[in-house]
Formats: structure tokens, C-alpha cells, sequence
């Protein structure tokens, strides 16, 4: 059994990736129907970025300290359900900010079994394929022949809809930056392109968008029947870019709709089933122990990111499979 406390990663104010720090907080004690995982593995994501800087001040208040951590693969020690037993393997998601730590207590319906041969780090970059699947298929119905353009196709969403775009029998036009092209055609892209100076487009029956900015020059490329999923929106002006997205979400054509990622065991099951079959693989860009969180905040910061950054909470445990360099 844990003991009644563990490391966790908090901040105390808005600010840079060095705001955030290692602290003690009591171990959590999974309630009825409720899982308790030693986590293993988290990745970073744009939403904690502006939510520690400050960015999302509107929203996210000005209570301390706050955790981070939105993610997570981990080892069940308690399982609080037959459907787990201790030791297994697992990933998923909580409602709430904190798998930075040791170990989190999350709804049993917000796990499953992580797919056979792959290990905690690749496992953890995947995660991003919820957001994915709900984007393409159950929000914008992606069909078979369909053309679908996904802005930032190498990013941390982005890798993962790319493959799942080709694997749905769409026509997939990646952006991405010019270092990038060759891995965006390797994920699935039929046409990849630099986002600086794309050329013509044409027109697209589906757009992801990754990026946030500009939406409304990519929301006229869309066909008469197209739809944008926006997953992303400016941070500069977070209020007018939620506004933005709300108020063409209306629209009965050529609308704009974005969501809130809802790690679920249903969604969890079937990204599982695009990963044994082969069609959606993981992209791990580095992996950093746990007590250099900052860093691979800054990381992420610094742009150019091939897929997810990893945070390791036991130091050492992914270092042998993924090289910390680019």
C-alpha cells in the first residue's frame, strides 16, 4: 500500500514553466466505484500551458495552489472494480487537474487496459487520439472520400487525426512546418504542406484545427455541407476566440464546433482497437523525469514538437526507449 503521502507538482502563482514545483500532498483515497493508479506516465498539453501562465485567467480562477496534469498510464493498485485487477497496466483521464503525482484516484469508467506492446511512454502520447476520434468521427462524422485538412498534422493531436483521418478513407492534407513535411506524409497525408506558404488549397469537406488563430480565412475553405472542429483557439484573446467558435456553431453550413476532451472506457476501447490493428501508432518526441516538469513545459513552449512530451514520474523508467534529444 502507498503511503499517506506523495509527490505532486503544483504552482502557486501564474507564470513560467518555473512556477510549477515538487511538493508532499496526501496520497488519494479512491472512493466508491473509483480506481487508485501509480502513475507511470503523463504527457503535456497546450491547455495546461496557457492555464499556468495565467492566460486563462477568465477561467480558471485565482485559487492556489493548483495542480497539473491531465493524463496518465499507470499501474492499478487499487481497484475499486472487476473489471481491474492490481498490477494491470491502464490509461485514461480524471475530471480534474493533478496526475503530475505518484498516484491519482480517477472513476473506474475513465480507464481501460492499455493495448499489448506498447510501453507507459507511447502509451501516454496516444491519449491524444480521444480528442482525436471525437473531432473526426463523432463531432464533424468523417466519411470514406471525403477531403480533410488537419492544421498542425505532426503537433499532439494532430499525428494521431492524420493517421486516424487515412485510416477513416479520407483524403488527408496535413499542415505543418517545413522540417516536418516527410513525417506528415508518413502518418497518412497525401499532400503535406508548410503552413507559412501552403499555395491554393482548394476546399475541404472537414477541417481540424489544431492552431487556434485564423480561423475564420480556413473556415471559407470549407464546401457548402463542410465542417471545422476547432480543438484550439487563441490564447491572446480567449474570451473573443470562444465566442468566435459558439456563435458559428450555429451556422447550418460551413460550421465551426469545438469540445472538451472526455477520456471515457468506451472512447478508450475503441482507440485501442486503431492501435492493434496498426493503424495509428504512437509518436513520442522526448521524455522527461519528473522532477524536470518544468522543462518539458518549456519544451513544449519552444514549438516544434513531433508528437506529445512525456513526463516520467519515477526517473529513468522510459529513458532506455526514448531519447530526451530531437
Amino acid at each position: 500500500m502507498p503511503s499517506t503521502s506523495m509527490r505532486a507538482i503544483v504552482y502557486d502563482r501564474y507564470g513560467p514553466p518555473e512556477v510549477l514545483r515538487e511538493t508532499a500532498v496526501p496520497t488519494p483515497v479512491p472512493g466508491p466505484g473509483e480506481v487508485l493508479v501509480r502513475v507511470r506516465a503523463l504527457t503535456v498539453n497546450g491547455g495546461e500551458l496557457a492555464m499556468r501562465s495565467g492566460k486563462l485567467l477568465p477561467f480558471s480562477g485565482k485559487r492556489f495552489p493548483k495542480r497539473i496534469g491531465v493524463d496518465l498510464v499507470g499501474e492499478v493498485v487499487e481497484p475499486g472494480t472487476s473489471r481491474f485487477a492490481a498490477g494491470d497496466l491502464v490509461w485514461g483521464g480524471g475530471r480534474r487537474m493533478g496526475t503530475a503525482a505518484e498516484y491519482y484516484a480517477l472513476a473506474a469508467d475513465r480507464l481501460d487496459h492499455v493495448p499489448a506492446g506498447l510501453d507507459p511512454a507511447q502509451a501516454a502520447t496516444l491519449l491524444a487520439g480521444i480528442t482525436a476520434i471525437t473531432a473526426l468521427r463523432d463531432k464533424a462524422h468523417l466519411k470514406p472520400g471525403e477531403r480533410l485538412l488537419v492544421r498542425g498534422a505532426t503537433g499532439g493531436v494532430g499525428f494521431v487525426a492524420t493517421q486516424l483521418g487515412k485510416a477513416m478513407g479520407a483524403h488527408v492534407t496535413g499542415l505543418t512546418s517545413a522540417k516536418n513535411l516527410e513525417l506528415a506524409r508518413e502518418l497518412g497525408a497525401e499532400v503535406a504542406l508548410d503552413y507559412r506558404d501552403p499555395g491554393d488549397l482548394g476546399k475541404f469537406d472537414v477541417i481540424l484545427d489544431t492552431v487556434g488563430r485564423d480561423l475564420d480565412p480556413f473556415r471559407r475553405l470549407l464546401t457548402p455541407r463542410g465542417r471545422m472542429v476547432a480543438i484550439a483557439f487563441d490564447l491572446d484573446h480567449p474570451v473573443r476566440a470562444l465566442g468566435y467558435v459558439v456563435a458559428n456553431s450555429l451556422r447550418p453550413a460551413r460550421w465551426v464546433r469545438g469540445f472538451s476532451g472526455n477520456p471515457k472506457a468506451d472512447l478508450l476501447a475503441d482507440l485501442s482497437r486503431w492501435v492493434t490493428a496498426g493503424l495509428v501508432r504512437p509518436l513520442v518526441d522526448r521524455v522527461f523525469p519528473f522532477a524536470e516538469i518544468a522543462e518539458a513545459h518549456r519544451a513544449l513552449e519552444g514549438g516544434g514538437v513531433r508528437g506529445k512530451v512525456v513526463v516520467s514520474v519515477h526517473p529513468g523508467e522510459n529513458q532506455d526507449e526514448h531519447s530526451r534529444g530531437r
